[in-house]
């Protein structure tokens, strides 16, 4: 059983972290709200950019740039993992890293060549461990303190230069889209080629038919550059939102642990100290009754 000044200083330990954890949370929090506002503003100029991308695609027909119609093959697949660069968010980290290995059993499985390229250094420790032979790049975003769109545009070039140079025929993000603080979407989204999805450019044409300067495969081969572009910063920003998210959850529910680890001790103190006076009195009465 251990002794009163082992559960006092026990006692003191849990409240520290309760402290550290109390603070964790709020200053989650308060980036939550910035990262989430980014992460919502920045969806609806995504969604109308791929409905651009759809109405021109959907006029180009079969073929047209290379990071439309890809390369005619899909035996080498890339897979860009984006998770955080630190940890104590729960599962957020698991969870992407979890989806990406999935998809590379099931790639695998299918005789399908795999790489890695990973985005935040908790996914490549989680990856390196099974699939250290299948990485080929890293980007490291430590010293960044807030994403923005250039970052997005280095990564964008790294994966095309890659592409350029036949490294890959499909390239897959993975990353976390923000839903709400306490639900976060692991998702899967195909980049290269250009996934379109069917009726997904009705809206922006509207039933309209325009006449393209120059033609659609010239707009096109410079538009797809910067979809890439745009889908990477996207997922950024979604992914700054899901950590915030999942760290507040994660640090809320350690602050609630703590304090209920402390009433448990506070108690279990109480009992000791009174078990220790309640014997001092019966060695004091047997004492005086020995006179």
């Amino acid at each position: 059983m251990p002794s009163l000044k082992d559960l006092k200083n026990r006692i003191e330990s849990v409240k520290s972290t309760r402290k550290i954890t109390k603070a964790m949370q709020m200053v989650a929090a308060a980036k939550l709200r910035r990262a989430q506002e980014a992460a919502e503003e920045s969806r609806p100029y995504t969604e109308r950019f791929n409905a651009v991308l759809a109405a021109l695609a959907a006029s180009v027909g079969e073929g047209g740039p290379k990071l439309l119609a890809g390369t005619g093959s899909d035996q080498v697949h890339l897979l860009v993992v984006m998770t955080a660069e630190r940890g104590l968010c729960g599962g957020f980290n698991s969870n992407i890293a979890r989806l990406a290995k999935q998809r590379i059993a099931q790639l695998q499985a299918q005789g399908k060549t795999v790489k890695i390229l990973t985005v935040g250094k908790k996914g490549r420790d989680q990856l390196k461990r099974e699939y250290g032979d299948l990485f080929v790049g890293h980007v490291d975003l430590t010293e960044v303190k807030r994403v923005g769109y250039k970052d997005a545009q280095g990564i964008a070039r790294d994966i095309l230069s890659r592409f350029d140079a036949g490294e890959f025929d499909v390239a897959t993000i993975f990353f976390s889209k923000f839903v709400n603080v306490v639900t976060q979407e692991p998702t899967a989204l195909q980049i290269i080629p250009a996934s379109v999805e069917e009726g997904a450019g009705e809206d922006a044409g509207a039933g309209t038919v325009y006449d393209f300067e120059p033609d659609e495969d010239a707009i096109l081969a410079e538009l797809l550059p910067r979809g890439v572009a745009t889908q990477i910063f996207s997922a950024l920003l979604e992914n700054g939102a899901s950590e915030q998210g999942a760290r507040m959850s994660a640090m809320d529910n350690a602050t609630r642990n703590a304090g209920e680890m402390i009433d448990k001790l506070t108690i279990q103190f109480n009992r000791s100290r009174q078990a220790v006076i309640t014997n001092e009195l019966i060695e004091i009465i047997s004492g005086a009754e020995a006179l």
